[in-house]
């Protein structure tokens, strides 16, 4: 049951730092009009800080980020990182094309404008993934609103894994839009979708687990989880009959490597689940390995 080395383990959550507190504030812009309390709006850094203590995510002015951020990786055997769309994602994969694989953060509410730019973000920089966090969302849309539907389709057509935001949200403002019951309708509507559950699922981890043992295509990702918390619903079906349908991610938001990989040898996955965890089931549902032998050519 011990973490095995030398895997090479996929990050589905690989991000940058920042080089100013201003610059970390602004990342959060998008969902700023949902918030109301003053701690969230005037004196956090990032609206979910309170659940994340002493995060050194801010770098000197002048760092090489994508340098960096390649030497974190090196440094606890992450052989590939999925990076947002963002400048310093598209530079970390015009760099190492073999080790940096991108993913895109979608709007429903910009309408067939999302579709293109999915279309446009494939054949451009061969995405493997979309993203969507519901309530983070302006107005806020469920995962099962039929806003978010041509955005699901367009991940199949594209043969693109879609992730979602699933649980309470972190940031303070309404939930709702993000109860793991949503998953349900979706799953059923879409059955050829890869959709990946972020963010926890909690407090609906066990109906998160019922939902994966009904739909072949639903998985959970580990983002903004340290793995002491990792929810024992999922650790528990991971060990049993869910070990193609869990994987690791990591929450450069709020998790430094150093904090998680000192944590995850103490998680109790048995020996089989490893690999499939930290590397082999994030390969088939984001279908890496297809998008570097492409960045390759």
């Amino acid at each position: 049951m011990s973490m095995p080395t030398g895997i090479g383990i996929v990050d589905l959550g690989t991000g940058f730092p920042h080089s100013s507190v201003a610059e970390k504030k602004a990342t959060y812009d998008f969902f700023r009009a949902n918030l109301k309390d003053r701690e969230s709006l005037e004196e956090m850094e990032f609206p979910a800080e309170y659940m994340f203590k002493g995060v050194p995510d801010l770098v000197p002015e002048g760092t090489d980020v994508v340098a960096w951020t390649l030497a974190k990786m090196d440094a606890f055997g992450v052989d590939i990182g999925v990076a947002g769309l963002t400048p310093n994602g598209i530079e970390a994969k015009r760099r190492h094309p073999d080790r940096i694989v991108l993913q895109m953060s979608v709007n429903p509410h910009d309408g067939v404008e999302t579709l293109r730019k999915m279309e446009a973000a494939k054949a451009e920089h061969d995405i493997v993934g979309a993203m969507c966090f519901p309530s983070g969302l302006t107005p806020q849309a469920g995962i099962d609103d039929k806003k978010l539907y041509p955005i699901y389709s367009k991940c199949v057509e594209l043969d693109i894994a879609m992730q979602i935001n699933v649980g309470i949200v972190g940031p303070r403002m309404p939930s709702w839009p993000q109860h793991a019951e949503r998953v349900d309708e979706v799953c059923y509507d879409f059955p050829e979708l890869r959709l990946v559950m972020m963010h926890g699922t909690e407090p609906w981890t066990a109906l998160a687990v019922k939902l994966m043992l009904k739909w072949p295509g639903l998985h959970f990702m580990t983002s903004a989880f340290a793995p002491k918390h990792y929810p024992k619903d999922i650790i528990d079906y991971a060990n049993t009959r869910g070990a193609d349908k869990v994987m690791y991610c990591g929450y450069p938001a709020g998790l430094t490597y150093e904090r998680q990989f000192s944590e995850l040898p103490n998680v109790p996955f048995k020996d089989n689940v490893w690999p499939k965890f930290l590397r082999e089931n994030a390969l088939r549902v984001f279908k890496i390995p297809e998008a570097i032998e492409r960045a390759a050519q």
